[in-house]
Parts: structure tokens; C-alpha cells; sequence
């Protein structure tokens, strides 16, 4: 086991709804108060994704990443930023020609995909590596547009954090790493609950662990009542861990978690009754080889 465990808060991911969870952060304000409480809790990362401020649905708008980043940045530059980069990857086929796209598909371009990360910088984003299904859908991730998004990801300074939902996503890993395309060990999410992929259990977390480069860093989580088992099966495996309101709404059976940083406060307490410490950013940045500071948006975001 690490001594200092990092600890990620996913604050409103884009599947929850206001209906699940009345207290869901979906404005920028409430994004970003939502992630300087969960750092206040304890965690190091924040995990973000945006939403339409009106409708509540997922979003790529880069100024409302914008405001999400600057808010947090001006009153807690140490707090490392984990931008999403998973949407834009969802295909819906039509019923009468699966050639066609139904309403509800968001694919495409790796470009579109990253424009807010090469805006604004954020010392991590994701980089899912699965295909697969997804409910009755399909997410998209291949081997070439992967690629893509790599060398923007790559070019804008950023640390990508590979997602992997299920086995054929770690080979792929060592593929891409083994041709240049990204650089080894890397750094990793080991998905567990999504249906279809990985399932939470233990056996499962640490079979894809051991199947990750040697020398990698990683984080195991799992969605729903699973959330609070995976953390501590995450740390005593060697892991980091993951909490927040993308993966489960529930603080214990039946009852709402009060925010994001009460569920945050429960995984500390977990890893420190396991015997564990809860690294502060400063210390997640020293073990991920981040810089000691948040860099800048770059000046012109079309430069990137």
C-alpha cells in the first residue's frame, strides 16, 4: 500500500439528474463551489464535467468550462484539475438505418472533444480508451481517433488519465504505449459497475490492476452502493480512490449524501482507519510529476 492516498471527487459526471439528486451541482457556480468544498474535505482532484445551466444536460460549451476552471483556480490554485473529455463519444442508431445517427447521438470529432482542454490547461484529463455498450448505446473510442486525441492532449501539456472500462482497454493501453502514442506507465482509472464493463467486485480490481504497466499510478472506484467497498479495496490494493456525485448519490442505503465533500470526508475516513494518509494536493502533484502550480489558459485558445 502507498502511505498517502489521493483522493479524486467526480462532482456531477453527466448522467445524474436533479430528479436523483436535488443538490446535483449543474451550474458553473455550483460546479465549482461543489469541487472547493470536496478539496476542502480532503480531495486532491477534481473531476469535472459541465452541464447546460438551463436544462441540466451534459455540455461541451468551452466557456462554461471556462468559468468552472477560473472560478476554482482564483481561490484554490493548488487543487488539481481534471477535465472530462469523455462526451462527444455516444452513438444512437437509428431504427430504420443503423448507418444513421438517431437523436441523442453526441459523436464526434477528437478535436471537438478536447478544444477545452488545449484552452484551458488543466494538469489532467480523461481519455477513455473503451468502445463498448452503454445502456441500449454504444460508446465510441477507436484505436485512430484515440490516437488523436492523444497528440492534442499531448501538445497542450496535459497529463491524460486512462480510463479503462474492461480488459480489451488495458491492451490497447500497452499498444498505444508500446507505439509512442502515449507514454508509459501512465496514470489510470479502473472503472468497476458500469453495466457491461467491468463488474465491482474485488477480484475484478485486481485482476486490471495487474494487468496495467508495471510502475503505473492508478485509482479504482465503482458506481453506485459499491462506492464506498471499491475505496477501501482501491487502497489496500495499492490504489487511489474516487468518490462523488457522478457515481453514487448515497452517503449510506437509502439516504442522499448531504454534497459531494460529505462523501469525500467518508473515504478519508476509510483510508485512515485502514491506517492510511490522505495526500494533499501538494503532495498528488509531487506523486503524478504535476507542476507545483496550476498553469494559465493559454493567451489565444485557437493556438492550441
Amino acid at each position: 500500500m502507498q502511505e498517502h492516498a489521493i483522493i479524486t471527487c467526480a462532482v456531477t459526471g453527466n448522467i445524474t439528474t436533479r430528479a436523483q439528486h436535488p443538490g446535483l451541482p449543474i451550474t458553473p457556480k455550483e460546479i465549482s463551489e461543489a469541487s472547493l468544498e470536496a478539496a476542502s474535505a480532503g480531495a486532491a482532484i477534481a473531476h469535472i464535467h459541465v452541464r447546460d445551466p438551463e436544462t441540466g444536460k451534459p455540455s461541451m460549451d468551452l466557456e462554461l468550462y471556462r468559468e468552472v476552471v477560473e472560478r476554482i483556480r482564483e481561490r484554490n490554485p493548488a487543487l488539481i484539475l481534471n477535465l472530462t473529455t469523455g462526451l462527444g463519444g455516444r452513438y444512437i442508431p437509428s431504427d430504420d438505418n443503423p448507418a444513421v445517427a438517431a437523436p441523442g447521438t453526441t459523436l464526434t470529432t477528437p478535436e471537438r472533444r478536447v478544444a477545452h482542454v488545449a484552452a484551458l490547461r488543466p494538469e489532467i484529463c480523461t481519455l477513455d480508451l473503451n468502445t463498448m455498450n452503454s445502456g441500449g448505446d454504444v460508446v465510441i473510442n477507436t484505436p485512430k481517433n484515440v490516437t488523436r486525441m492523444a497528440g492534442l492532449i499531448r501538445a497542450a501539456g496535459v497529463k491524460p488519465e486512462l480510463e479503462v472500462f474492461d480488459s480489451g482497454d488495458i491492451q490497447l493501453a500497452h499498444d498505444l504505449i508500446r507505439t509512442g502514442v502515449l507514454e508509459g506507465p501512465g496514470l489510470y482509472s479502473i472503472v468497476l459497475g458500469i453495466k457491461y464493463g467491468f463488474p465491482a467486485d474485488p477480484e475484478t480490481m485486481m485482476f486490471a490492476r495487474d494487468r496495467l504497466p508495471a510502475g503505473s499510478l492508478w485509482t479504482g472506484f465503482a458506481t453506485g452502493r459499491m462506492e464506498f467497498p471499491a475505496v477501501a479495496q482501491s487502497y489496500l490494493l495499492g490504489g487511489h480512490v474516487r468518490v462523488g456525485l457522478e457515481d453514487n448519490i448515497y452517503i449510506e442505503k437509502g439516504v442522499l449524501a448531504p454534497s459531494n465533500a460529505a462523501l469525500v470526508e467518508k473515504a478519508a475516513r476509510i483510508v485512515e482507519t485502514l491506517g492510511g494518509k490522505i495526500a494533499s494536493p501538494a503532495q498528488a502533484r509531487a506523486l503524478l510529476g504535476l507542476p507545483a502550480d496550476a498553469a494559465p489558459p493559454l493567451a489565444d485558445p485557437a493556438a492550441a
